[in-house]
């Protein structure tokens, strides 16, 4: 499984960022290795980690290839008051079953 974290401080958002947000969102949870997105604020609420979790890395190059997130990523000094981007490659998972592994969005 990859691990796509954005960790970003919002700035202010336009009717560009929420229609571009909203097809990139729509795109990638229509890839097929798509598995889930989880959300999570910072102790402090300035800082959101956006976390979507995929099968494999060639869903991860397709997102990153997708025309309208390239056009986001070329503006997104207009949105963000900084951003980190973290990708990493997830070995293994486990726990008490509690929580869904498979669960479409998690907050």
């Amino acid at each position: 499984m990859m691990c796509c974290q954005f960790i970003f401080k919002p700035g202010t958002y336009d009717d560009d960022f929420h229609h571009l947000d909203a097809q990139i969102d729509e795109y990638a949870r229509g890839l097929p290795g798509f598995q889930r997105v989880e959300k999570y604020l910072s102790p402090d609420g300035n800082v959101i980690n956006a976390i979507y979790n995929f099968a494999d890395k060639k869903d991860v190059a397709k997102l990153a290839r997708f025309p309208t997130h390239r056009e986001a990523k070329g503006q997104v000094a207009r949105w963000y008051d900084g951003y980190r981007i973290v990708i990493s490659q997830v070995t293994a998972t486990y726990g008490d079953d509690r929580l869904p592994a498979d669960e479409a969005e998690a907050s």
